[in-house]
């Protein structure tokens, strides 16, 4: 096999998936500092998902009513109180009561720290009420991400363990069919990649590169927007373990190898059942800032500059592409972020790494300096730079 770098192609477009535009926080902090509580709370929603006040009226009390899933987030913002409401289950005759019930209050201790969930007339919600004047930014971001992060992680898992049913069914929307298509072929070129890739670093006993290659595909399975259901909380949960220091390194590796092999294995329909477009108030990654990137961006220096030092292009190459796909899978990119990593992993796409490694560093020097460029035909950043 060809030493290149394994193929990339950006996701198609999701529908409904909240954007970011980091100059709604900038007003939202500055209208808290100067008081002016109620318009820090809206902009502070605007953030989040600029869609949601799109045509409402937000001079009297405001009510928004908004799905994530197959929760149902509901905000009123009078003229002293931020309210909020989350129902999520409902509880049957079927329904293992006291075991829910136990789990319920375990929860509540942890991990939730900011909201707790309630039991109203066979419903299960989250609800948090605080006044106006405590709606610090920060404070309403993380209380709604709690809510929409768990509410998403905890419906499927309540269901299937303790027989509760969804609140509601999710609103979802079907890929065309021409979307079926880009997006069955992309999840076969990964597939394909990660058996090819698997079995030469088995030939070439690289066992350590078998731990790059799971974690690459993983997410770009995962870094879909339109991927939900079981299939995402199991991407979610393999990402967790992957990158988790006090597992076994070897022990994640295996356990990696064996996740994928189930995945290249499944049949299209199999896919397909877990892959829609889905409303969704909040996205259910971090916030993120050219400076939340740049910070980050830092940690990365120690091992860069000691692959540079060593002129190991291939581990070099390796390290930006998984970092890349997990910065996407962790934060909630602004899109001149977000097509600045896509735009860079299509160049380098099945490129030997000492050609690829070049246009890595470029991106990656763009966001150590806090400057990102989205390439279209102008002068790449890093030759601006230091050319």
């Amino acid at each position: 096999m060809k030493n290149v770098l394994p193929r990339f192609q950006r996701p198609i477009q999701g529908i409904n998936e909240p954007k970011t535009e980091v100059s709604h926080w900038d007003k939202a902090m500055d209208a808290h500092e100067a008081k002016d509580f109620r318009n820090a709370l809206l902009e502070t929603i605007n953030y989040i998902n600029p869609e949601v006040l799109l045509n409402k009226d937000t001079s009297g009390t405001l009510n928004i009513v908004q799905g994530q899933g197959s929760a149902e987030i509901q905000v009123t913002i009078s003229e002293d109180k931020f309210i909020l409401k989350a129902p999520f289950l409902r509880v049957t005759e079927n329904t293992n009561k006291v075991a829910l019930y136990r789990k319920i209050a375990e929860v509540n201790f942890h991990p939730l720290t900011l909201t707790q969930i309630q039991l109203n007339n066979k419903e299960l919600w989250f609800e948090y009420e605080m006044p106006i004047e405590l709606g610090q930014p920060n404070k309403v971001y993380d209380i709604l991400r709690e809510i929409c992060v768990y509410a998403d992680d905890y419906d499927d898992e309540f269901v299937d363990k303790y027989k509760a049913s969804f609140y509601k069914d999710p609103n979802v929307q079907p890929l065309t069919s021409s979307e079926i298509d880009q997006v069955w072929q992309q999840i076969s070129q990964i597939t394909e990649d990660y058996k090819t890739f698997s079995e030469f670093f088995k030939e070439k006993r690289w066992d350590a590169f078998q731990w790059d290659i799971t974690v690459i595909s993983i997410l770009k399975l995962v870094n879909m927007p339109y991927v939900h259901g079981n299939l995402r909380t199991k991407l979610q949960e393999y990402v967790n373990n992957m990158f988790n220091g006090q597992i076994d390194f070897q022990y994640r590796i295996d356990k990696g190898k064996k996740f994928m092999q189930e995945l290249c294995a499944k049949s299209k329909e199999e896919f397909l059942n877990d892959i829609y477009h889905a409303d969704s108030f909040i996205s259910l990654k971090w916030r993120s800032s050219t400076q939340i990137l740049q910070d980050d961006v830092k940690n990365w220096e120690n091992t860069v500059n000691r692959y540079i030092k060593d002129n190991d292009n291939f581990a070099l190459s390796y390290f930006l592409q998984y970092n890349y796909l997990y910065l996407i899978y962790n934060y909630n990119l602004e899109e001149n972020h977000k097509n600045t990593i896509y735009d860079v992993l299509e160049s380098v796409s099945g490129l030997e790494p000492h050609d690829a490694v070049p246009k890595l560093l470029e991106t990656y020097n763009g966001f150590l300096l806090g400057k990102t460029t989205v390439k279209s035909g102008r002068k790449g950043l890093f030759s601006k730079l230091f050319g």
